[in-house]
């Protein structure tokens, strides 16, 4: 795990509580995120993670709490404002823009940006960490595989010149090859460009292996946090999300099998 500078974090979460109807989906969620830091969010499908994403990207507002964004209060503005500040939400599911051009979905990514050159410059960058879609970049979204438009879905959210980006489950229905080579790239943007990312995933191994800090959600609570690589020796994630049961060993040899790509 690499070295994360002790700072106020650049995104803070206090008490966060949002509803869907009458339904509470979160209740009372604390986070930290820092500079330059990978965080992992482990959990159950309804355990509220992409409730949570949903509500620091403004895309919902929460019922209470409050969202600090580089030490201002963000809990309740609207989205574009959020993107254009910098906190980036890759939404779960892709959500490419199917009929446009790969190139011309990189470009709508930049809309609230008006420096041409750096847009140009950041382009480039996409291109070079996923070069697929530079051999593709006249290609409509639609036509790509569901890998390369995973790839597109984080180079357009990269092309919004993030500080914070928001992923929600990027592997999602993806081959094990397609979430390796997305999770590389993942671990060489935040390692080569500083990135800060908050990361939902169910592939526990995967989030834990590329992150620094980890959160478990249950039933819209937080029930567990740590460093990531202790977390990944816990009994209970272990037994709950890394597949180790009464015959771990078998189990345990494929985990470190798993681990060789990083």
């Amino acid at each position: 795990m690499k070295d994360v500078a002790v700072t106020e974090p650049i995104l803070q979460v206090r008490n966060l509580e949002s509803f869907y109807g009458p339904i509470k989906a979160i209740r009372g969620v604390s986070m930290d995120v820092r500079q330059g830091q990978v965080v992992s969010i482990l959990g159950a499908n309804g355990a509220g993670k992409t409730t949570l994403m949903k509500t620091i990207s403004g895309v919902m507002d929460p019922e209470k709490g409050t969202i600090l964004f580089e030490g201002q209060e963000i809990q309740g503005r609207e989205p574009h404002k959020l993107v254009g500040a910098g906190v980036v939400h890759v939404p779960e599911g892709r959500e490419v823009f199917p009929l446009m051009t790969v190139e011309e979905n990189l470009r709508l990514g930049a809309y609230a940006r008006h420096d041409a050159h750096a847009v140009t410059r950041d382009r480039d960058l996409v291109f070079e960490y996923f070069p697929i879609l530079a051999e593709r970049r006249s290609q409509e979204a639609g036509t790509l595989s569901g890998g390369q438009q995973q790839m597109l879905a984080i180079g357009r959210g990269l092309m919004a010149d993030p500080h914070v980006m928001l992923l929600d489950e990027p592997s999602l229905g993806l081959s094990p090859l397609l979430v390796q080579e997305i999770f590389t790239i993942l671990k060489r943007l935040n390692r080569e460009q500083n990135m800060t990312m908050v990361l939902v995933e169910q592939n526990a191994p995967a989030a834990l292996d590329l992150a620094d800090h980890a959160y478990v959600m249950e039933l819209g609570r937080m029930v567990m946090d740590g460093p990531a690589d202790e977390l990944m020796q816990s009994e209970d994630i272990q037994n709950f999300y890394l597949g180790v049961h009464e015959d771990g060993e078998r189990e345990e040899k494929r985990w470190k099998k798993r681990k060789t790509w990083r």
